[in-house]
């Protein structure tokens, strides 16, 4: 069974997501998608456990070796990230059972987790996968289901943010499909690896230099990178408060993953340093988003909305850390998107609860919530301060690299502008703070209760984890510089 782990990542939620259907039952079904994502976490531990002790793993499907057939890889990078996302999906789906009986009718519950395990499926996939082609067929699973969860919001909205999204995603996935297409026809494979081995003697055509134009295009809106993150503020703000969770923590995570994946192991990172001045290219729009969202969000009264602009300019961080061209700045990105997803679950998760039980995330409903629900807007506050880089959260850890990594580079001006940018989200985080604490409440919130313990448990227990791996770095900074080893080389 153990042999087949690589396959079976997708492949179980990839069934059940159908099963949800026949269940009918909605408690049943949150159970059952519980269980279906709990056994995807646990493989992918063993996955990231067998790949640290023996190195990377293949697996052909159907027995067909590469690069005839599909083959699955699953290395120090995908292992550390399909661990994230399963365990992000395990714990947003226990809030769930609570969290969607307000905010969805309760005909629509099981449509809702089939949707969930499929977008579960395709990100799984995505991550696992060897061929470009099957990467762009689990994208557009994940793309569809994520689509689908949107437009499932209470709000009306909620359609509009869908279809924007559906656009974008749209235009996106066709960039994508554009680059494969051309990188298939100069080579004659789809496989990852077989492809890093023929594209070297091909560099020189402007085919292939049009295809890496596609792809990083394609990819840059699917990740929401500034300017082209239009369709992110409306979906976050608009979709259930657990997709949101769900979509935040993963899916932006999985699209740098894939920009990762494309730069170092399929053309090189020879190639995409001579071919495009996509250094420059990365820190001035990583910059231009961390600085323009980081403002937005200050004069957002969405508190979903808001938290959704920080998501862009946080996404910028990534690519910053992208643009600095080392392996130490490889490592801080790898690092961002593990804190990044700790964070941002825990805030809309919280948010989630005080939605259910004010039925609002408008910032100035929260007014007075510091003492009807103490528990969780001490959870959402601790989400601001990591967000911020308070020591002792992994908001700290993820700045103190990229800061490193900026220094070492002797891009010190940059590293200024990081520190500055970090007062910004100080000011929006200072904001919900002075609502919650600080000001008379709007409306009337004499009967409002603390949340139940089906969603304080998964909120406090990523609070926790913020504290645990801001202190205890050894898994997440020692898994991300394997990864950045592996993808550098051991002998840069």
């Amino acid at each position: 069974m153990t042999a087949h782990y690589p396959v079976l990542q997708v492949a179980i939620p990839l069934l059940a997501a159908p099963v949800c259907l026949f269940l009918r039952i909605p408690r049943l079904v949150g159970l059952f998608a519980i269980l279906v994502s709990g056994a995807a976490f646990f493989i992918s531990c063993m996955l990231l456990q067998q790949v640290i002790a023996t190195g990377p793993i293949s697996y052909e499907l159907g027995g067909w070796a590469a690069p005839w057939g599909i083959e699955y890889r699953i290395d120090t990078l995908n292992s550390y990230l399909l661990v994230l996302v399963s365990a992000m999906s395990t714990v947003v789906l226990v809030a769930a059972q609570t969290s969607i009986v307000r905010e969805l009718r309760e005909d629509r519950h099981t449509f809702f987790y089939t949707a969930y395990l499929l977008c579960l499926t395709g990100l799984l996939g995505i991550l696992a996968t060897a061929d470009v082609f099957n990467v762009f067929v689990f994208l557009e699973i994940s793309a569809l289901s994520s689509y689908t969860l949107i437009a499932m919001g209470s709000d009306r909205r909620a359609l509009t943010a869908s279809y924007q999204y559906l656009i974008m995603g749209t235009i996106g996935a066709t960039f994508i499909i554009i680059g494969v297409g051309l990188m298939y026809m100069m080579t004659g494979t789809l496989n990852m690896y077989d492809l890093a081995q023929r594209l070297p003697d091909v560099y020189h055509t402007k085919t292939v230099h049009c295809a890496f134009g596609f792809f990083i295009v394609g990819v840059c809106l699917k990740l929401a990178l500034f300017p082209l993150h239009l369709w992110l503020p409306n979906a976050y703000a608009y979709a259930p408060s657990v997709a949101t969770a769900f979509l935040a923590a993963t899916s932006t995570k999985v699209a740098v993953y894939l920009l990762i994946r494309y730069i170092f192991s399929i053309f090189g990172i020879t190639f995409v340093t001579t071919s495009l001045p996509l250094e420059e290219i990365f820190l001035i729009l990583g910059l231009a988003g961390i600085f323009a969202a980081s403002i937005s969000a200050i004069y957002r009264l969405n508190i979903k909305r808001l938290f959704a602009y920080s998501s862009v300019a946080q996404i910028g961080y990534m690519i910053l850390g992208l643009a600095i061209g080392t392996r130490l700045g490889l490592t801080a990105t790898l690092l961002h998107l593990f804190n990044h997803a700790l964070m941002k679950s825990a805030i809309f998760l919280a948010i989630g609860a005080v939605v259910y039980r004010i039925g609002s995330a408008q910032l100035n409903h929260f007014a007075g919530l510091g003492k009807k629900m103490p528990w969780t807007m001490a959870a959402l506050v601790a989400g601001g301060l990591s967000l911020i880089g308070v020591p002792l959260t992994v908001g700290f850890v993820s700045k103190w690299y990229l800061v490193a990594a900026l220094l070492d580079k002797g891009w010190w001006p940059v590293a200024v502008l990081v520190l500055i940018s970090s007062l910004l989200a100080v000011i929006y985080v200072w904001r919900i703070i002075e609502w919650i604490y600080f000001t008379q409440p709007r409306i009337i919130i004499d009967n409002v209760k603390e949340a139940p313990l089906s969603q304080l448990i998964p909120i406090w227990l990523l609070v926790l984890a913020n504290i645990y791996f801001g202190v205890d770095t050894r898994l997440t900074v020692g898994v991300s510089k394997l990864a950045a080893q592996s993808l550098f080389g051991a002998n840069l």
